[in-house]
């Protein structure tokens, strides 16, 4: 019995697969050995800064031997990889791979600050905080395609709202009826969605895509006719820090977690309401059903084209809640275009999810360090162009989706207008 149980779960991946894995974590291995461990020193010293800013908390530097720590990375990688190709580690794959992931990272870091140091409590800091917009973005595609709609307008949802909440905050003075009027607004113009592919079966994508034109080109125009001219329309308040008590005084944890603005905060209670509203509520339950066989879900007696409408509206409003941060949450300003297509990275960081909350959490994080990584390589001296970094999680994006990770599963009939018979 426990020998047929050991089979199973060692066979749980295709053989196939299995050497794919086992060759990847290899190339890891040498690729740490080869351009990190060998040109690096043997007296040379990497030290890794614990104390984030924006703290009185001290925590002392951790400082390791470079060489020898490259040496023991590579030899992690090529000993998984080795046992990998050799009998495979099952459904645990996924997980090494995680592993291996970290470790080539690890290398990295420790490779470029050899001989010097690098904030890393810094910059897992600064990952958190670009990773918000994303997160909140991917959450928005989450809620929408759940229902069988695609929300390719998250970026016009995001930069119309960033520009309402910029100056509905500097009118009034007060950073909450900002941030409410940029909830709406996003609403509105996930409305405008639903409308025009549900009630007249428009094509979602070139609806979506007329949606992202339009508020490009209204916020430019606004921006550059009135907000320029009248400066005191564009002026707000940003949400500052608010530590949570007793949270805050963990360390190390503490402040990177729970001594943020409020946008974190709400990233948290976000990603724990939907995961528990679409896995396990009634309401949940009808939303999946209607993106996944709508049909079925109408004859159990669910209003189709209702919860279409309620999952496009509320994933509107969440991205008018991403786009809310980068006015109020950040630089207090508009500028033109200033989401830089953060929009559509969040529906990349939705499909590195596989369509789950934390997932496109993790996968969001995963693009916001690469893009803080990406802005300390010139303080590292590093000669790797910034562009290469920023690259990297796209990379792993087409590696997600070519299947290498396993198979994401998009709602059977996303994009696919639902005709009621009868």
């Amino acid at each position: 019995m426990a020998t047929t149980a050991l089979r199973r779960e060692l066979e749980y991946i295709s053989p196939t697969r299995r050497r794919v894995m086992g060759i990847v974590f290899v190339a890891a291995g040498v690729f740490i050995w080869l351009l990190f461990a060998r040109p690096v020193g043997a007296t040379d010293f990497t030290t890794f800064g614990l104390t984030p800013g924006g703290t009185e908390m001290t925590i002392g530097d951790l400082m390791f031997p470079s060489k020898m720590t490259l040496n023991a990375a590579a030899f992690l990688c090529l000993a998984l990889g080795g046992y990998q190709l050799a009998r495979g580690f099952g459904k645990r794959t996924n997980l090494i791979l995680g592993i291996v992931a970290l470790v080539f990272l690890f290398g990295f870091l420790a490779w470029a600050a050899a001989g010097g140091s690098v904030n890393i409590a810094g910059l897992l800091s600064s990952s958190l905080v670009k990773a918000v917009p994303l997160t909140l973005g991917a959450l928005s595609g989450i809620l929408a395609e759940r229902s069988g709609i695609v929300n390719i307008a998250i970026e016009g949802q995001m930069l119309a709202a960033a520009m309402v909440g910029s100056i509905l905050g500097s009118v009034t003075g007060n950073g909450w009826i900002g941030l409410l009027g940029a909830i709406i607004t996003g609403g509105l113009l996930g409305l405008l969605l639903g409308w025009l592919s549900i009630r007249y079966r428009t094509d979602q994508i070139v609806v979506g895509t007329v949606i992202n034109i339009f508020a490009t080109g209204l916020t430019s125009y606004i921006s550059s006719k009135f907000l320029q001219t009248y400066q005191e329309l564009n002026f707000t308040s940003i949400f500052p820090r608010v530590p949570i008590p007793l949270l805050s005084d963990i360390p190390f944890f503490g402040t990177l977690l729970f001594n943020q603005n409020i946008f974190v905060y709400m990233m948290y209670i976000l990603l724990i309401v939907l995961n528990i509203a679409l896995f396990s509520t009634k309401w949940g339950l009808r939303l999946r059903s209607v993106g996944e066989h709508p049909r079925a879900a109408d004859t159990l007696g669910i209003n189709v084209y209702r919860t279409q409408y309620m999952g496009v509206i509320l994933s509107g409003m969440v991205a008018g809640l991403a786009g809310g941060y980068f006015t109020l949450g950040s630089v207090g300003r508009f500028d033109e275009v200033m989401t830089a297509g953060r929009g559509f990275i969040a529906l990349a960081a939705m499909i590195f999810g596989n369509w789950m909350p934390f997932g496109t959490f993790g996968a969001g994080l995963i693009f916001g360090f690469a893009d803080s990584l990406a802005a300390k390589l010139s303080i590292l001296g590093v000669n790797i162009p910034s562009e290469f970094m920023l690259m990297a999680p796209y990379i792993a994006t087409m590696i997600v989706l070519a299947g290498v990770v396993g198979n994401v599963q998009p709602p059977a009939e996303e994009g696919k207008p639902y005709i009621k018979e009868g």
